[in-house]
């Protein structure tokens, strides 16, 4: 079976465009009072600065919808919280309603799936208002279980910040969690540095918290928890692996080897879009081309096996023969296995997607997927 290369280029990249499309959009709601910080927060969680470039439109009194072409996340700021006890009261009044409207559509894009509830950490203090407007929507909520969790945000001062984190949940007011966090580092005194923490275990709480459906979208979106994006892309590694078994469970002969390579296009494709990062074609070219050592305009699915099996060692012998379920998933492990690798490297800036392109990318990435079959 012959194809080309180009072809299995567009094919990986179409499929990353379906699964970014097809994505569930995630709705969260902010609230909190002018000033606890919370674009800050917001603009250090999300791998897209919403609140600064992001468009909004009033959808009541007091709430904005803020979305972004093409980012399957939907913040919904809450405006006026300082504004006193009515204001406060419309707020409730108008997100219980938003709430309702969402889950009674039966749509997932349009429901609510967070709240995250802004508590300024250097004030030391949760105000009476504030703890009667916790209990009075999560009794609204009670019925829609929506998530809340309550952030003690700008939380540079760990023994204060403890204590009162450990007054907020002694109310047992039915929130998820409460969470200290510093979004960004922050200058003590002009000399001290107090790092910035809190937003992956945040982000871990997130996931444990949201339905199944918008794991990959938390995933996708957010850019502050590595391990997270690792975990989820080793099970989409896990879902290639097992499909490449079942592919080889009766061995394929080795002139058959192509069949194998649309579950790796999918596999390379849910990883991306786990990830997040906008991927040329250009660089998608070079990735593939690197790692299957071959770029030529066609070849057949045994040659693209075949550059795969070169470099496992003492498995030359293979070629000719047939494929066994095996081989299909050592296969199927090391090329996704390395391709997290390449997406871990840009997510720490080790390199970029314009690095990828030049020569020394290239033997990065072939080095890496050669190390991964070494360790299989």
């Amino acid at each position: 079976m012959d194809m080309n290369f180009n072809d299995l280029v567009d094919d990986c990249m179409k499929t990353i465009e379906k699964k970014m499309k097809n994505m569930k959009k995630m709705n969260i709601v902010i609230v909190g009072k002018s000033g606890v910080g919370k674009s800050t927060l917001i603009n250090n969680i999300f791998r897209e600065r919403l609140v600064a470039t992001g468009t909004g439109a009033r959808v009541t009194d007091h709430m904005v919808k803020i979305t972004k072409p093409g980012f399957p996340l939907c913040l919904y700021d809450t405006r006026g919280f300082e504004l006193g006890q009515d204001s406060q009261k419309e707020i409730k009044d108008e997100l219980l309603k938003t709430i309702k409207e969402g889950s009674d559509s039966g749509d997932i894009n349009r429901a609510i799936h967070c709240v995250l509830y802004c508590v300024s950490a250097p004030s030391h203090r949760f105000e009476p208002m504030e703890i009667e407007w916790i209990k009075t929507f999560i009794e609204g909520n009670r019925i829609y279980h929506i998530p809340v969790i309550i952030i003690l945000t700008q939380a540079f001062d760990p023994e204060p910040d403890k204590e009162l984190k450990k007054y907020i949940e002694s109310m047992n007011l039915g929130v998820i969690q409460v969470v200290p966090v510093l979004a960004e580092d922050k200058t003590i005194n002009g000399a001290c540095i107090q790092k910035a923490y809190g937003l992956d275990t945040l982000i871990e709480i997130m996931q444990g918290a949201l339905p199944d459906e918008l794991k990959d979208t938390l995933m996708s979106v957010q850019q502050v928890n590595l391990t997270l994006k690792q975990k989820r892309a080793q099970a989409a590694v896990a879902a290639g692996v097992l499909a490449a078994a079942a592919a080889g469970a009766s061995p394929i002969p080795f002139s058959d080897a192509a069949l194998l390579v649309p579950t790796e296009v999918t596999m390379l494709a849910s990883i991306t879009a786990i990830f997040g990062f906008d991927i040329s074609k250009s660089v998608i070219t070079t990735i593939i081309s690197s790692i299957i050592g071959t770029s030529g305009a066609t070849f057949a699915g045994k040659i693209l096996v075949s550059n795969l099996l070169k470099s496992i060692p003492g498995a030359g012998g293979i070629a000719g023969s047939a494929i066994s379920g095996a081989t299909a998933s050592l296969l199927t492990t090391a090329l996704g296995e390395a391709y997290i690798g390449v997406m871990t490297a840009m997510f720490k800036g080790e390199i970029t997607a314009k690095d990828l392109e030049t020569e020394q990318g290239k033997q990065k990435m072939s080095e890496l997927f050669k190390r991964e079959l070494k360790k299989k």
